[in-house]
């Protein structure tokens, strides 16, 4: 049976804004998206290889998910650096909707662990770093936290980003998924589409979310970690958000207030106001231009080809020709 959420005087926020949400019988915070013609146009616009561009939308949920919850005009920006065939990846978010995001790959590569069967995220990523860097402007100190990839998950550096910077217990889940629409007996229309939920542990007790020591990895032989009973809520938190399925994050007809109904109804949970995601660029000609100002006249030279000057921004493909003079 539907859930009819006009009966509980809510308004779907439907695709591209993120849903924050709260379960005070649990202590927990979190927010919950689906994205579709966002995440459709930034793919899309690339044209990158399949497993590269499901690898980005998670990128890009993720940083969705993680840039709106920013309570100033800043900027938050993803980005990982590895020996994987997908060497980069960046999602850049501006407060308070804009986000853009490209990947850089070894398409050689990429193609090798297709045809093995081999393209999982973590087999894609490799090993190297996740930078999350929160910019407050310019007069504002800069703040970065830095996660090692070692074959794990998108989801996996959430929580370990979260367990190791802010000692926060967080779970996560991030789905991408391909629609195909036939409307005349023609080829089928292909659109990306992409969701994830978070949730965090934060009771009023701090001593609650105590977790066990990390492993330093110098303690004496045979030492023994530090062992923390785990809170009741946030056990049964987390493994509520563990049954949620790929297909409720990435079907468009199922909501996300659906979705945080079916996982917490029974201990109630309050919707706050959605936060819009929006697919915008930040170059500009003008931009672009006084980045070129700073280069020599030997550089400029470099870059001519028949008198012309020649600048795709990664981002949006956009292509801006100068002059060379």
């Amino acid at each position: 049976m539907a859930l009819d959420l006009e009966e509980f005087g809510v308004t779907p926020a439907g695709q591209d804004a993120v849903r924050p949400f709260a379960v005070e019988g649990l202590d927990v915070r979190g927010r919950a998206v689906t994205l579709g013609p966002v995440v459709d146009a930034i793919l899309e616009r690339h044209g990158y290889p399949e497993p590269v561009s499901r690898l980005l939308a998670e990128a890009i949920v993720l940083t969705s998910l993680l840039g709106t919850s920013l309570k100033f005009e800043g900027r938050f920006t993803l980005q990982t650096q590895t020996d994987g065939p997908v060497s980069m990846l960046v999602v850049d978010f501006v407060s308070p909707d804009a986000i853009r995001a490209y990947a850089s790959f070894d398409e050689a590569k990429v193609d090798v662990l297709v045809e093995a069967g081999h393209a999982r995220p973590e087999e894609l990523l490799g090993r190297g770093h996740l930078a999350m860097t929160i910019d407050q402007g310019k007069h504002m100190q800069r703040y970065q936290g830095l996660v090692e990839l070692d074959g794990i998950s998108l989801e996996e550096v959430a929580r370990r980003y979260f367990a190791r910077s802010e000692q926060i217990p967080t779970e996560v889940r991030l789905a991408v998924g391909e629609l195909f629409t036939r409307t005349d007996g023609s080829a089928p229309n292909h659109r990306w589409t992409a969701g994830g939920i978070m949730v965090q542990f934060l009771p009023e007790a701090p001593e609650r979310m105590r977790q066990a020591d990390l492993d330093p990895g110098d303690a004496p032989k045979g030492a023994r970690p530090h062992e923390f009973d785990i809170d009741d809520a946030w056990v049964e938190a987390r493994a509520l958000v563990e049954t949620v399925k790929d297909v409720e994050l990435t079907d468009p007809e199922i909501t996300v207030e659906q979705l945080l109904f079916r996982l917490f109804h029974e201990r109630g949970v309050r919707l706050f106001d959605p936060q819009g995601i929006s697919d915008k660029c930040r170059c500009s000609r003008d931009r672009v231009a006084g980045i070129m100002s700073n280069f020599s006249a030997e550089e400029v030279e470099q870059m001519k080809v028949d008198d012309k000057i020649v600048v795709k921004c990664e981002f949006c493909s956009a292509i801006y020709e100068f002059d060379a003079t």
